[in-house]
């Protein structure tokens, strides 16, 4: 894992309520992690994504996760070194809109209060 994938899964992931899987196999693709009941993919990404190459095969790759269902949240490693926090509000949102959760399902699940 990378500085910016290990700061994210100890410092938010590893602790998140709702069991969330690193390096994960998906078809032929390797998930940075995942989230089996909000069926989501995050990816931390790092330059070699930017290239045109890069742009493609994460294009190809998402299209292909998407087919079965997924979702795929793509984060830079600016993002995780810069705006740490506001990564991990975005990923919790996501999860909690995507297993339909209600503010106060939301709050009751996680542990926290109703939004």
């Amino acid at each position: 894992m990378t500085r910016q994938e290990k700061h994210l899964w100890y410092d938010f992931l590893k602790g998140y309520p709702i069991k969330i899987y690193k390096q994960r196999i998906i078809d032929n693709f390797i998930a940075d992690f995942y989230c089996h009941k909000a069926k989501l993919i995050i990816e931390i990404d790092g330059s070699q994504h930017y290239t045109p190459e890069g742009k493609e095969y994460d294009n190809f790759r998402t299209e292909i996760l998407n087919q079965h269902g997924l979702f795929v949240l793509r984060f830079t490693n600016g993002d995780i070194d810069n705006h740490f926090e506001g990564v991990c509000y975005f990923i919790d949102k996501t999860i909690k809109q995507r297993m339909n959760l209600s503010p106060a399902d939301a709050g009751a699940l996680l542990g926290g209060e109703p939004n």
